[in-house]
């Protein structure tokens, strides 16, 4: 059987979360204010559920207390905090793999909180549509593909509207968050793979 190298959650996790800058007195102190009120709304929530545009594809996410399930090109990531879970629907196959911690920090529960580490940030544009565009570009020293984030966030609410992410070669990513739905009810199982719900599907364990 074909083995799908795409991997939804580091796509996600590179891409919608790689939004991470450094606080010093260098920064733009009005885009600091704004980037603390987003981390400060999003850290007042037990659970959200929140569908995106990816390009051309729709995905939806939930996260709750770190875990989360992530729905994107046909794919779907559970995340439980110890074991992850992408399934491939075209392959019907699963690949399980333990949880790093260190790749927490990018981990789509903490999207309000990363920006506080490796990137400077610059506040661009505020007012247009009620929304401030913040850029955010990597530290001298800091290893990343990526050149520069720029995030447009709500200043009516706080929070996250959509973003871009361009890479050293020039090529843009297009996020936009087309509905929110904060503290929602929902199971823990819910970050679990469940192989009963997937008739047939191969298990690939990865696991040492």
């Amino acid at each position: 059987m074909k083995r799908y190298t795409m991997n939804i959650q580091r796509l996600f996790v590179a891409t919608l979360l790689l939004i991470s800058p450094i606080i010093s007195q260098a920064q733009d102190a009005k885009a600091a204010a704004i980037l603390d009120a987003m981390s400060k709304k999003y850290q007042s929530f037990s659970s959200f559920t929140a569908a995106f545009n990816y390009g051309s594809d729709a995905g939806v996410i939930t996260t709750k207390g770190g875990k989360y399930h992530l729905k994107l090109a046909g794919q779907e990531v559970f995340n439980d905090g110890k074991t992850v879970a992408t399934y491939v629907k075209e392959a019907n196959e699963v690949n399980i793999s333990t949880n790093d911690p260190a790749s927490n920090e990018f981990s789509p529960a903490n999207i309000y909180n990363i920006y506080k580490n490796g990137y400077s940030y610059k506040l661009v544009e505020a007012g247009k549509a009620g929304n401030a565009v913040i850029d955010l570009t990597p530290n001298k020293g800091k290893s990343s593909n990526v050149s520069k984030v720029r995030l447009t966030i709500s200043q009516k609410d706080n929070t996250l509207k959509g973003w871009q992410i361009t890479d050293k070669s020039g090529r843009v990513q297009h996020f936009k968050i087309s509905k929110f739905t904060p503290n929602v009810a929902v199971a823990d199982n819910q970050f679990t793979f469940n192989k009963a719900r997937y008739p047939g599907v191969e298990v690939i364990d990865l696991r040492d």
